[in-house]
């Protein structure tokens, strides 16, 4: 396991639900790239409305037209790997969306229990 304190960086990658990489929903194609480049940890978060550079509401509303929901997949790492790593898969991967980075204070980084080990507490 990698250790990650003190300042990194969090990078937010938006796309949208309907957004591909080789056939796949790019969401998931960018996580398991994710895992595979050895990344310290990465979350998507499907929002349940937004708006890009098309300014085109995106919504589960029966009214709109559009429910090409908003993703967000957001990355935590040292700047280092992610300006080696995630910029060239960025690059080849995704064609639109927004792409941010912001230097964020790492409190805690460390695998918890796995799922047989873990204790059940009763009432």
């Amino acid at each position: 396991m990698r250790v990650l304190t003190g300042e990194q960086v969090l990078v937010r990658v938006f796309v949208g639900e309907d957004d591909r990489f080789k056939n796949k929903p790019l969401w998931s194609a960018l996580l398991e790239r994710l895992r595979t480049e050895g990344f310290a940890g990465a979350t998507v978060v499907r929002g349940v409305a937004g708006f890009g550079a098309r300014s085109v509401i995106h919504t589960t509303s029966l009214l709109d037209l559009s429910a090409d929901l908003p993703f967000i997949i957001e990355i935590v790492d040292t700047e280092q790997h992610v300006r080696a790593k995630l910029e060239p898969m960025l690059d080849e991967m995704v064609t639109g969306g927004l792409v941010t980075m912001e230097r964020v204070e790492v409190m805690r980084y460390a695998a918890g229990p796995t799922p047989t080990q873990r204790t059940v507490r009763g009432p």
